[in-house]
């Protein structure tokens, strides 16, 4: 398998501009997905990786070779695609020995290959029929076996799950998972608008906005420890609340007094010099716990939408604000109308200025 690395890479359409100085090291084993909004370069990022787009600037190296000028079938690259791209007239098996006899592979050696890949994804007894008489979820399987038979030295998936519906996308995200425990060593770049497939699949996840790099990072770290506030209300659903006051007291905890008439004290330390200061208070929905006495927030319950296990409350924030939104355990459709009291332990509160986060000074 192999280690990529991304310097200063960019990406542009004449005077458009579409990806700019993107640094990034891959190791090998790494599962690394690319997220972000619509029109972020993810895909374009990843088909400069396959060799699909030129790159206009920086350089990609794979194990210490640069290969900017370097054709795609040279790189030991294998790519999964959106649609399953299977020729319709051939086989399973057809579809997987394609390339290996293309490369003038022997039938012994495309036999075990396609045998190998066949067995990891469950697609022995369907390697004599045709795609049509396959399910979505099986053909995104072809897809994928046609990659491993190839045995390259990275795997890149452009959004593998975006045509299936909702059960077949779980099924086919856990099924990608065990894969990749039984691929400990290959190296895996997945692109996705889809937090859930994010959050569960990747080693790192690589924040996509304004045209370079927001943020890298465990999904843990992106989600409990957000550099910016573009992260923070990007990863989770609802997004983070962000609730705007001026810094009152500093020390190793900060007190945030709110323009809404509440209090935040969280874990971050500042200085003398920041009091005074006009941030930003982040405090995700499921973070916010019912308050008796003092309170971070205090707001009209406008709607509930009980999911079951949980309840979403939004808020009209006393004042006029709106957009509050937190997450309560169980069932409170009695809420709607009321006025109530949330708090946050100093833990779970975030606090940014000019939307950086002040953990990260």
């Amino acid at each position: 398998m192999a280690d990529l690395k991304l310097t200063s890479v960019a990406k542009t359409y004449g005077a458009v501009e579409v990806l700019k100085d993107i640094n990034l090291d891959i190791k090998t084993g790494e599962l690394i997905v690319f997220v972000g909004p619509s029109g972020c370069g993810k895909s374009t990022l990843l088909r400069m990786i396959a060799g699909l787009e030129k790159i206009s600037g920086g350089t990609l190296e794979i194990d210490g070779a640069v290969v900017n000028n370097v054709p795609p079938s040279e790189r030991g690259i294998a790519m999964v695609f959106q649609s399953y791209a299977l020729y319709p007239h051939m086989t399973v098996r057809d579809n997987m020995a394609f390339a290996l006899k293309l490369a003038k592979k022997s039938a012994a050696e495309i036999d075990a290959a396609i045998k190998r890949a066949a067995d990891k994804l469950q697609l022995t007894e369907y390697l004599d029929r045709l795609p049509k008489a396959l399910s979505g979820g099986q053909r995104q399987r072809v897809a994928i076996g046609r990659s491993i038979v190839r045995d390259p030295k990275v795997y890149l998936f452009d959004e593998p799950l975006s045509n299936l519906d909702a059960a077949l996308r779980v099924a086919t995200r856990i099924e990608i998972a065990q894969l990749k425990e039984q691929m400990p060593e290959s190296t895996m770049i997945y692109v996705t608008h889809d937090q859930v497939e994010a959050m569960t699949l990747a080693s790192r996840i690589v924040v996509l906005a304004d045209k370079g790099i927001a943020q890298v990072g465990t999904p843990l770290q992106l989600y409990e420890r957000p550099e910016n506030e573009f992260v923070a209300q990007f990863i989770g659903s609802p997004a983070m609340n962000l609730l705007s006051g001026e810094i009152t007291e500093t020390g190793a905890q900060t007190t945030v007094t709110l323009d809404g008439g509440g209090t935040a004290i969280a874990a971050v330390a500042t200085t003398d010099a920041d009091k005074g200061l006009r941030v930003n208070v982040g405090v995700r929905p499921e973070d916010l716990v019912a308050a008796t006495d003092a309170f971070l927030f205090e707001g009209v319950v406008n709607f509930t939408e009980a999911l079951g296990e949980v309840t979403l409350l939004y808020f009209e924030k006393q004042g006029g604000d709106g957009g509050v939104i937190g997450k309560l355990p169980g069932v409170h459709a009695d809420l709607r109308g009321k006025t109530i009291k949330l708090t946050a332990t100093p833990e779970k509160v975030q606090v940014f200025h000019n939307g950086q986060s002040l953990h990260y000074r």
